[in-house]
């Protein structure tokens, strides 16, 4: 064994091509010599360690010959500027990693790792091709802001966006903004109670006077992003790489969850930069948002699911000495020969290496909805089959943005105890305001592993409302787990533009349920919820036309779920083919 003395420099500056100065953390061994360097840029403090190491072990990487910068990026902890959200680390991320390869005891070549927002760092530095860039690791992370980070197709992320600035960036800001060390004690006692209140607070409507970023005035930024619609194409460019994908000519190695709040983007970046000719990556792992063990919600997926123990054989930081080894150090190992595509299928809980997202052999299956024959069906009742619908009574629910469907689990990130993740959705299914379909119980195990989307033809009173839609497992005893989820905003129905207005008639919509991997076994039933909301994942439609983003008023509206054959409301299932299961079935529903 190979014994070595870590050297870690501190505050270490780098000045950005317009002068500013941003500073980092840096781990090298204690010798002569010249060693690649991987590089990450956080928000959230370098000298924490939860933060500046997280699910990796920096040492190892050190260990295995790597120089480690950890950066904070501009206007946060230690670096100078002001902090504008995603919009400046194109051009800082360029000038970091330049600078980064310019050290004396630097090869010249440079990775860079991290999650969610210093997975987009990434991404974003990527995007401006600096010469000296040779690998990345982007895990978690989004592409988009206006879909699947602040909006999800025009719906306000409401619990990510206040949790994360009201949590993880506003009380640095306090600290910069306050030099006195009693003012600066009074405003974090402020935030502290905030932050005590903050599952009230998400109740709090218009959104753009919302009261602790107003009273404390920090986060500017914040206001700044409801202020611009999200029409305003040039506004969101800036801080957009899906746009860009073309620009981002690197090997990749993406990693992702399926209770991840951004499986959605993730996916989306692997196929889009394996356009490119450049070597993608990707792994899936049944994980929430930066929390990979074994344990997820109310399931166990067994010690082979945590990234500490994948499939028994490796963890999250052997993966990245692995790939930067051979992109950085020109080693052989086994990145090229493997499979590009490892997944974890839950229900049967194995990982699988697969060829290609999604995967070739998916058979796309839609299951209709159908009611039990009377007018009004209710919460239950409703059934899901290949067969498609003929003549059938609608099905109605009432949506009031005052009493919104809870957020129970799923791809969550927002404050609470245990928010992300499987949970039973039971409880929620038995409100009136859900409406729920099911296949008969299984009689052989059905594999669903791709993208899911629901088309749903529907009709509302209200000038503008949404639809949500949710994948759910149901066991036999009647647990029912959900899998995945999506909500559509009814005038963004077909996309930014233009907007499409309600008269009240029957329109067709498309959710988006992003993706899963997952077995429904012998017995359990393949479910579909249908509804209006999910709070305070997501800021209720007030049905006014307007948005509680510059609004408190509400009304309700009666929302009208058609199945018939001139409207085949259906979920779109990706079905893997059958034998590779020994449980297997040839029919579903």
């Amino acid at each position: 064994m190979n014994q070595f003395q870590i050297l870690v420099e501190k505050n270490v500056p780098c000045k950005m091509r317009d002068g500013v100065v941003l500073y980092a953390d840096i781990y090298r061994q204690n010798r002569e010599g010249t060693f690649p360097v991987l590089l990450t840029r956080l928000p959230y403090s370098k000298d924490l360690p939860h933060y500046s190491h997280r699910y990796l072990d920096t040492n190892r990487l050190v260990e295995n010959g790597f120089v480690v910068i950890i950066q904070d990026v501009r206007g946060r902890f230690q670096s100078g500027g002001e902090f504008q959200s995603f919009r400046q680390e194109g051009n800082d991320g360029y000038d970091t990693v330049e600078w980064a390869a310019s050290l004396p005891y630097s090869t010249g070549k440079v990775g860079m790792f991290g999650m969610s927002y210093y997975g987009y760092t990434q991404l974003m530095a990527a995007s401006k091709k600096p010469p000296h860039l040779a690998a990345i690791f982007p895990a978690m992370t989004l592409n988009d802001q206006r879909n699947g980070a602040l909006y999800r197709n025009g719906v306000y992320q409401l619990g990510f966006s206040e949790t994360w600035t009201l949590e993880s960036i506003a009380p640095d800001l306090l600290k910069r903004k306050y030099k006195n060390p009693e003012e600066r004690i009074e405003a974090l006692k402020n935030l502290g109670g905030y932050l005590d209140g903050l599952a009230e607070l998400y109740h709090f409507s218009p959104i753009n006077q919302w009261p602790p970023l107003r009273e404390l005035g920090v986060a500017d930024y914040f206001f700044e992003e409801l202020h611009h619609s999200i029409e305003d194409d040039e506004y969101w460019k800036e801080s957009s790489i899906a746009d860009k994908y073309e620009d981002l000519q690197v090997p990749a190695f993406h990693l992702g969850g399926w209770y991840d709040c951004f499986i959605g983007p993730t996916l989306t970046n692997y196929v889009e930069m394996a356009k490119t000719g450049q070597h993608q990556k990707l792994i899936v792992g049944p994980w929430g948002h930066g929390y990979f063990s074994s344990v997820q919600g109310e399931c166990s997926f067994g010690i082979q699911a945590s990234g500490d123990s994948i499939n028994l054989e490796e963890n999250i930081t052997d993966l990245h000495i692995n790939w930067f080894n051979h992109w950085l150090l020109g080693i052989e190992n086994k990145v090229i020969t493997e499979a590009p595509v490892k997944i974890f299928v839950m229900g049967i809980n194995r990982w699988r290496d697969e060829m290609a997202w999604p995967l070739e052999r998916t058979q796309y299956t839609n299951l209709y909805l159908h009611s039990k024959g009377h007018a009004n069906t209710k919460q239950g009742d409703g059934h899901l089959s290949v067969i498609k619908p003929e003549d059938e009574h609608v099905d109605t629910f009432t949506y009031d943005p005052k009493d919104p469907v809870p957020t129970k689990g799923g791809g969550t990130l927002f404050a609470g105890p245990l928010t992300m993740g499987p949970f039973d959705q039971g409880e929620i299914e038995e409100r009136e305001d859900v409406l729920v379909y099911s296949t008969e119980p299984l009689t052989k195990a059905a594999e669903v592993t791709g993208p899911v989307k629901v088309k749903l033809w529907a009709a509302t009173d209200a000038k503008d409302t949404d639809f949500t839609a949710k994948l759910i497992d149901t066991a036999p005893d009647g647990k029912a787990i959900n899998l995945a989820e999506g909500i559509v905003n009814a005038k963004y129905r077909n996309g930014y533009y233009p907007e499409q207005e309600l008269t009240g008639e029957v329109a067709e919509y498309e959710i988006d349920l992003w993706a899963t991997s997952n077995v429904f076994l012998p017995g359990h039933r393949i479910t579909l919820e249908i509804s209006s909301s999910s709070f305070p994942q997501y800021l209720p439609n007030p049905n006014t036309g307007s948005s509680l983003i510059e609004s408190d008023r509400t009304i309700k509206a009666k929302q009208t779920i058609y199945h018939n054959k001139q409207y085949p409301s259906h979920i779109i299932l990706p079905i893997i083919p059958v034998t590779e299961h020994k449980d297997s079935t040839d029919r579903i529903g």
